[in-house]
This record gives C-alpha cells, sequence and structure tokens, in this order.
C-alpha cells in the first residue's frame, strides 16, 4: 500500500518544513510505503535542501505561483506516475496527530463506493475566528465538520464552524464536499473523474471536483475520526479583496455550471448588479467571468494588495 501526502507551499517554508515533520513522526505499519510531495509555488531558494533530511519528502518546483489548485494538480500528477493508492491533500498551514496516517488507513477510504472523505478539522489554537473561547474549550473549536451547498444562494459552507466540539459531529455521514485542506481520495476515483479544474485557481475547485465525484456514483464522506488542526489564514479571510474576486467569479463558474435553471437566472442578474454597484473587486472578478479570464484572471495586475496573495 503506498500513500502519497500533497502540501504546496507559498512563502511558508517553516509551516511546510513543520508539517513534513509532523507526518515522518506518524505511526506508520511495515507494509505501508509513504511519500510527502512539496510542491514549492515560491520556488524557495533553501526549501528544497531543507527538505532533503526527511526520508519521505519529495521536492516538486513549479513554474512560479500557479495557485492552489493547479499547485494541487502538480502533486497528483506525480502521485498517480509513482503509482501511490491513497492521496491526500493536506495544507502546509496545519497540526498534524500522530495517528493520522492509521486513522486514515483504517478509514473507509478503501471503500470502492467512497469517492472522497474528509475529517474533523479544527482551529489551531491562537487561530480562532472569535475570541470568546475558555482556555479549555481552545484546540476543541471546529473548523470544518462537512460541507453543504447552499444552492439558493450558491455557497460552500462549513458545517459546525466556531462551534465547541462537544460530540454533535460523531457520526461517519455523506456530505456535500470536503474541503482541500485535508483531501483524501484514491488513484483510481482521479483516474475516472480527473484532477482539480484549474480555472478555479481557488476555491470552489474542491466543490467542483466533489460534485464530479458524486456524478459517477461515488459518496463524499465525512469521518470524525480523522482529526486535524487548522492555522487559518487570516489575510484571505471573510472581506478581504482576494476573497471577494476569487468568490465572486468562482460562484459564477460553479453555479453556472450545476445549478438550476433559476438559480442561474439569479446569478446572472446579481453579476449585472455588481458591475455597476460593486466593490473594485467585484467588478473585475465579474467582467472576467464574462471574458473568461480564470486561473488568477486579473487578481495580480488589478487588485492585488501588497503582501496579500
Amino acid at each position: 500500500m503506498k500513500i502519497a501526502f500533497i502540501t504546496v507551499n507559498f512563502h511558508s517554508d517553516q509551516d511546510t518544513l513543520e508539517v513534513v515533520a509532523q507526518l515522518e513522526a506518524n505511526i506508520l505499519p511495515k507494509e505501508v510505503g509513504l511519500t510527502i510531495y512539496c510542491i514549492d509555488n515560491s520556488r524557495s531558494p533553501d526549501l528544497r535542501q531543507s527538505l532533503a533530511k526527511f526520508k519521505h519528502a519529495v521536492y516538486l518546483d513549479s513554474p512560479g505561483n500557479i495557485g492552489f489548485a493547479a499547485g494541487n494538480n502538480l502533486g497528483f500528477r506525480r502521485a498517480l506516475k509513482d503509482q501511490a493508492e491513497i492521496i491526500v491533500l493536506i495544507n502546509n498551514d496545519t497540526v498534524v496527530p500522530p495517528d493520522l496516517v492509521q486513522n486514515i488507513l483504517s478509514s473507509v477510504i478503501k471503500d470502492p463506493q467512497v469517492g472522497v472523505l474528509g475529517g474533523l478539522i479544527y482551529f489551531a489554537k491562537g487561530f480562532e475566528f472569535r475570541k470568546k473561547y475558555s482556555r479549555s474549550e481552545l484546540g476543541r473549536v471546529i473548523w470544518y465538520a462537512g460541507g453543504r451547498h447552499d444552492w439558493d444562494n450558491v455557497y460552500a459552507t462549513h458545517l459546525g464552524v466556531d462551534e465547541v466540539d462537544r460530540g454533535q459531529f460523531s457520526r461517519l455521514t455523506e456530505t456535500d464536499f470536503v474541503t482541500g485542506c485535508l483531501f483524501i481520495i484514491r488513484a483510481d476515483v482521479l483516474k475516472k473523474v480527473g484532477l482539480f479544474d484549474e480555472r478555479y485557481c481557488l476555491y470552489f475547485e474542491d466543490s467542483d471536483l466533489c460534485l464530479r465525484i458524486k456524478k459517477a456514483g461515488l459518496k463524499v464522506v465525512f469521518d470524525p475520526q480523522i482529526k486535524l488542526w487548522h492555522k487559518v489564514a487570516q489575510s484571505s479571510g471573510i472581506g478581504s479583496p482576494l476573497n471577494d474576486y476569487f468568490l465572486t467569479r468562482n460562484r459564477l463558474l460553479f453555479g453556472l455550471t450545476y445549478a438550476s435553471f433559476r438559480t442561474k437566472f439569479a446569478l446572472l442578474r446579481e453579476a449585472v448588479k455588481k458591475l455597476f454597484l460593486g466593490t473594485p473587486a467585484q467588478k473585475i472578478a465579474t467582467q472576467d467571468f464574462f471574458f473568461k479570464k480564470f486561473g488568477w484572471g486579473s487578481w495580480n495586475k488589478k487588485v492585488s494588495v501588497p503582501g496579500k496573495q
């Protein structure tokens, strides 16, 4: 059995090295081969050399900051070439428990009816959106406990976000989507449905792939026994120009691909309104959608904010 982890680095070498070290320290059965692919979207001058000390780490250079979807696709392609059977996307800004690999291997991901699997993800201590928790609750504040697609408004929302874990998400359940922060999939599923759609760049690429998996007749599953802690980024959060741009453009791409006719009409009407009354990021994002400027689109050229990429 070969299991591969894929993580994308962008000017965050220390985070990447920490997550690799934590994965290397995981409990690993003798019959399991582990590889950790690190895609360097920032082309760091030191990361390759720093990773050389890790037995299971493989450095993968990229042409530059090609985005979350395309960066992970580099890892997907290499893992498939190397004949990995289970492939796991994991954000480099996460804290990995020592039993993560063991819990993945004992999960339902080997069930041929399961297409993709996600776990219970908490905010890492000090990275909560709100500062209302007691000391004993820190580390148990939920960031993701399954996902829901709101087809009336075309939003992808996390279940349980900001709630303290008191066992309310303790059951294995089917869910609408699995977040790209921890995305567990088999190689045969990727071969069947394809990789991330790189037009999204970031946001909604995981929802799109999960829908394609469902359309292929496979299940999208949430397993609370698989746990992870996320140092949630603040700069690209709700309300930032980056979030505004990609959420606006990619909602249109996702909704006009999969939503009902009624919702598509509402989205187009909303888009026209944003062309005139939206924020600067929304106006450019809407124009980019209509002119089919995907990937990074006009983000870097017209609406980027220094230090926020």
